[in-house]
């Protein structure tokens, strides 16, 4: 871990975030951001783990509960596989966020990154029935269409954006990028998946890649690499509430 954190720094990349999918999964998330300095997690039931009850939400209000942990998820709908049911999709993703309502309303609030997998229609009409802000959502690795970038920013939320915006097949995901708002893009890796161009199909995806991902982008926006840099430490040190860079 430290040494590929001291490879992230040496690319700009100055602090990650591990992404949970289970609930207990939250408190191994949480492990891993104590293992090192400038780590975070989140902590929530991925929509391609809810038929792997019972989900114990008393372990993900504990994660949540960690200063460390910085975001509830990653929570949503995928419509890409078969499995789970959607039944089971929806009816744990309405469970998650019946407690997010609650924890929040206990002082518990924290950002929400969303994972929609060709599921616009019916995961943003859920999401607008959720008392949560709005603007404390992040679609993460988006991979749709300009419309629905524009649906996403148009409800309120956020859109992260990983090394398929660096695909040859990607125009739509590069359309998307060159349009968002300045305050609202951010960039990942979904390690262990989809390292950017030229690094297409290594595994794992690595922190540092990220760097690869946001200079391509930069370069689609037409601004410099120090400005978008800078754009999305900021971006991200906003959503997230961590600290900046000392």
């Amino acid at each position: 871990m430290a040494a590929a954190m001291k490879l992230a720094a040496a690319h700009g990349v100055s602090g990650c975030i591990t992404i949970a999918t289970t609930c207990r999964g939250s408190l191994e998330s949480l492990a891993v951001a104590k293992s090192h300095p400038r780590i975070w997690c989140s902590a929530g039931v991925h929509p391609l783990y809810s038929d792997e009850g019972p989900h114990e939400w008393a372990l993900m209000k504990q994660a949540g509960a960690d200063p460390l942990c910085v975001a509830w998820g990653e929570l949503g709908l995928d419509n890409h596989y078969p499995e789970p049911l959607a039944a089971s999709q929806r009816k744990v993703l309405d469970d998650q966020l019946a407690h997010l309502e609650t924890w929040a309303a206990e002082g518990m609030n924290k950002p929400v990154v969303v994972h929609c997998r060709e599921a616009f229609d019916d995961l943003l009409p859920r999401l607008s029935q959720s008392t949560l802000p709005r603007d404390r959502y992040v679609f993460h690795c988006f991979t749709g269409t300009v419309e629905q970038a524009r649906r996403v920013l148009d409800f309120g939320a956020w859109i992260s954006f990983t090394g398929v915006v660096t695909y040859k097949n990607s125009k739509e995901v590069q359309a998307a990028a060159k349009m968002m708002p300045r305050d609202r893009i951010m960039v990942e890796t979904d390690a262990p998946y989809l390292s950017p161009e030229p690094h297409r199909g290594e595994r794992p995806c690595h922190p540092w890649m990220s760097s690869v991902t946001a200079k391509a982008i930069a370069n689609l926006r037409g601004e410099t690499w120090e400005d978008f840099h800078a754009q999305i430490n900021r971006n991200t040190e906003r959503f997230f509430g961590i600290s900046p860079v000392t």
